[in-house]
């Protein structure tokens, strides 16, 4: 019988690009490998080498999630929806025992909360004596900034030690031309303190970390969650549960975005979701992939929706559950969330305590990063060292597994391109008897692409070290980097 899968973006260029498919089958797991069968590329994105269902990649048929139902063994029937929701990195309101009160201009700044009955002058004053942390002063960080100082949060505490770079402000609203080079918190003081002088903007110019996290936390009503990588996501989630602080979630890629409320008394976390991490290299990142500029405005201003909710104590926030966003289809789906029993930080019998090492967790432990490169060396290579082969006359099959758009920004000239996606399916048209070099743009897809060949059984595949921008920095500065 056919079913619906809704495919995410990170998985559509295993799928022809097709954000829904049809597949047959009785139950889930039958669904699923059928699925599989007609898209090879998708089956180590969905199984563990031991042909398990990957933890960090959750099945739903309806709005109902497949581990309280029957697993894969849940029924599916002709006509039903089965979505897969792969990771991308309630309420209490804050009152004080004493509410502060608000100066006249205050009161003219903010008149159209206060004739609002769910707000009113108290919950003015609410916004004003809450203490929110952003984590992050970029792309989901910058509308989430904004929108709070401009609804009056009292005091916006940010975490961020990068520095504002020109290719930042497709999105990052927070920063302008001008403020490219400099620091993204003295950026985002400057442009809140300019939108609204009321508000306290207390900047952490450090690294989060699991040795600095809990004391940053300390004192602050809501964390909004702006992080763009795995490490940072749990430890965020972490730490929040382990102080009973709520967590305002959000993550994007490419056209699709995410939201959601964890950590509240009763309500899910982030591991009840996704009890671990996707393997290194196997989620791309923005800077991979891209996303559309536009995306985090709309995915900050939800967060930043939730954290006021939250502050205020008013409505039904997302705790409990998980909104999906489609810009291409400009739609929102809505899937049901439960707190996890068994859950190793907010479930009955924790086990998960303190705060771990997370990049360990995640399997990027700077520690382990000196024995897989050692592992991989004698299958790199440098863009100086393909210059000078190619300059040698000894130029090996160099294959971009980029996607066609990038190609057009800029190449390495007579590159072949076979964007990673396909690759599943159009490896037969490579040689295993030449060398190959497998480049994409900072090395990560191309490295997945050298491997994957290996496992076909070509035997002389090398992996190009920094990708086309290396290439660009070191090589033919005449082309422009993206």
């Amino acid at each position: 019988m056919p079913v619906s899968i809704h495919i995410p973006t990170p998985l559509r260029p295993f799928t022809e690009k097709l954000d829904v498919v049809q597949a047959d089958g009785a139950t889930v797991g039958e669904v699923l490998t059928d699925l599989t069968t007609r898209y090879a590329g998708l089956k180590q994105h969905l199984y563990a080498a031991d042909g398990r269902l990957r933890s960090f990649v959750n099945i739903y048929v309806g709005d109902d999630d497949i581990r309280y139902l029957q697993k894969e063994q849940t029924p599916v029937k002709d006509g039903q929806t089965v979505s897969i929701i792969p990771s991308v990195a309630g309420g209490t309101g804050a009152v004080a025992t004493a509410l502060p009160a608000l100066g006249p201009d205050e009161v003219r700044r903010y008149s159209r909360h206060l004739i609002l009955s769910e707000v009113g002058m108290e919950g003015q004053q609410k916004l004003k004596a809450a203490k929110v942390l952003c984590i992050g002063a970029g792309g989901l960080g910058s509308p989430v900034a904004m929108y709070l100082a401009a609804a009056g949060v009292g005091t916006i505490g940010i975490v961020d030690f990068d520095t504002v770079d020109v290719s930042n402000l497709q999105r990052q609203i927070l920063h302008g031309t001008s403020d490219v080079g400099r620091s993204k918190l003295a950026s985002a003081t400057d442009t809140l303190k300019e939108l609204n002088p009321h508000v306290n903007v207390v900047a952490h110019d450090v690294a989060l970390s699991s040795a600095n996290a809990l004391d940053l936390f300390r004192g602050y009503d809501v964390v909004v969650d702006g992080t763009d990588n795995f490490p940072t996501r749990y430890l965020v989630n972490d730490a929040c549960v382990l102080l009973g602080i709520p967590n305002a979630y959000g993550s994007i890629f490419r056209f699709e975005g995410q939201a959601s409320v964890f950590g509240t008394k009763d309500g899910p976390c982030y591991r009840c979701l996704y009890p671990e991490p996707p393997p290194p290299g196997l989620v791309p990142s923005c800077a991979e992939a891209g996303v559309l500029g536009i995306l985090p405005g709309l995915i900050g201003t939800i967060q930043a929706t939730e954290t006021v909710k939250l502050i205020l104590g008013v409505g039904q926030t997302l705790a409990g559950r998980f909104l999906i966003y489609d810009a291409m289809r400009m739609r929102f789906r809505e899937l049901t969330l439960r707190k996890d029993p068994d859950c190793p930080v907010c479930g009955t019998h924790p086990t998960v305590t303190a705060l771990i090492d997370y990049e360990q967790f995640c399997g990027v432990a700077p520690s382990q990063a000196p024995a897989a490169a050692s592992a991989d060396a004698m299958n790199d290579i440098s863009v100086l060292e393909l210059k000078a082969r190619i300059d040698a006359g000894t130029r090996p099959f160099i294959l971009d597994v980029r996607e066609p758009t990038e190609y057009q920004i800029n190449r390495i000239e007579g590159s072949v391109l076979i964007p990673l996606g396909e690759l599943p399916q159009r490896f037969r048209e490579l040689d295993p008897n030449v060398e190959i070099v497998a480049q994409c743009k900072g090395g990560v897809r191309s490295a997945k692409a050298a491997t994957f060949l290996r496992q076909q059984g070509f035997t002389n595949v090398r992996n190009l070290t920094g990708g086309i921008i290396a290439w660009v920095e070191q090589v033919d500065p005449s082309q422009p980097k993206y």
